[in-house]
């Protein structure tokens, strides 16, 4: 019996799966932190502890796994994998593989073995993999470097709309009185000063006032939204430009709260207009998986066999974290 041990290590949680050939889950493991870019003792304690976490539960020594899959968020160029090569060599396992995150929500999505993955959940990445194996990132190292968007930064377009709203510059806006309500302030002034006199950040939370607002009509707040749906689109038809892949059939798989859980299609139809117009045979895809499970899907392949069909069945539906499969977005009529 063969076994395949998949890692996904993000900026909060690390989660492991290992599996058996016909694709049932026989450990699991969880942990914190696992981006070395944050804290390279407490990531590579956090790894270490999720993959034998899930070894104790299935019983099995790290030579018993055929292929360990390491999906890392910080896992972008090549001085990083100048740290986690060493790191991940430590662990012990004989056969193993690392890639970036996005890699790994990228396989999670899609039932082929390539396509293009956007993300905007805290921040905002990009990238995609050809049907020749090539592979290419944009973007994922922040505003300077030419990203927009996530949370990160559509909660201080919000805090922002409200204030040039109060002072003159710019539009009123329905998101005045849920920031204030959120932030629990009595009035815009009150806010300002508070925020000024204190140094405040305004809280990730304040992105998804941006749905709300968007939903009663507020046409700020559909231009924010409108504006990263845009950005997206940009990444979406960069990637599959630089990957020659505007004549294939392929997923574009949307990860990340802003995409998954934003309602209404205020960011989707700009990213929608993007890819069809770059991509007319493409499709998007929510995904709704845990990325772990395309890590473990890319341990299967990495033996040089493609994915057994009921590995895929077995995972595709439910993950061992409580999410379910994916769901192709429906075009606009």
């Amino acid at each position: 019996m063969n076994y395949y041990l998949g890692v996904d290590g993000g900026g909060s949680k690390t989660y492991t799966l290992i599996v058996d050939e016909q694709g049932t889950v026989v450990g699991k493991g969880q942990s914190g932190n696992g981006n070395h870019q944050t804290g390279y003792p407490e990531a590579k304690r956090n790894i270490r502890a999720a993959a034998e976490m899930a070894l104790e539960q299935a019983g099995l020594t790290r030579e018993a796994i055929a292929f360990a899959c390491f999906g890392l968020a910080g896992a972008d160029r090549e001085a990083d994998y100048t740290i986690l090569r060493p790191m991940i060599a430590e662990l012990g396992f004989p056969r193993h593989a690392i890639v970036c995150d996005t890699m790994t929500a990228l396989r999670a999505g899609t039932d082929r073995p390539y396509g293009v993955v956007l993300i905007c959940g805290t921040g905002t990445n990009s990238a995609g993999v050809s049907p020749s194996g090539e592979s290419y990132q944009c973007g994922g190292f922040s505003y300077l470097f030419g990203d927009f968007g996530g949370g990160g930064s559509l909660c201080v377009e919000a805090f922002r709309a409200v204030i040039r709203a109060w002072d003159g510059r710019g539009r009123p806006t329905r998101l005045t009185p849920l920031v204030l309500k959120d932030l629990g302030y009595a009035s815009v002034d009150a806010m300002f000063e508070d925020y000024l006199d204190h140094g405040r950040t305004p809280p990730l939370r304040l992105a998804k006032l941006l749905f709300e607002a968007a939903k009663q009509g507020d046409a700020v707040a559909r231009e924010i939204l409108r504006g990263q749906g845009a950005e997206l689109g940009l990444s979406a038809k960069a990637v599959i430009e630089r990957l020659g892949m505007a004549g294939e059939s392929f997923d574009v798989v949307l990860a990340g709260s802003i995409l998954t859980r934003g309602e209404g299609d205020f960011v989707l139809d700009p990213v929608r207009e993007a890819v069809k117009m770059a991509a007319p045979a493409a499709r998007l895809v929510r995904l709704q998986v845990e990325p772990v499970v395309g890590a473990v899907w890319l341990a299967v392949e990495a033996t040089g066999v493609p994915l057994p069909v009921p590995v895929y069945e077995r995972l595709r539906s439910v993950s061992e974290f409580g999410h379910v499969q994916p769901q192709a977005v429906q075009p606009e009529n």
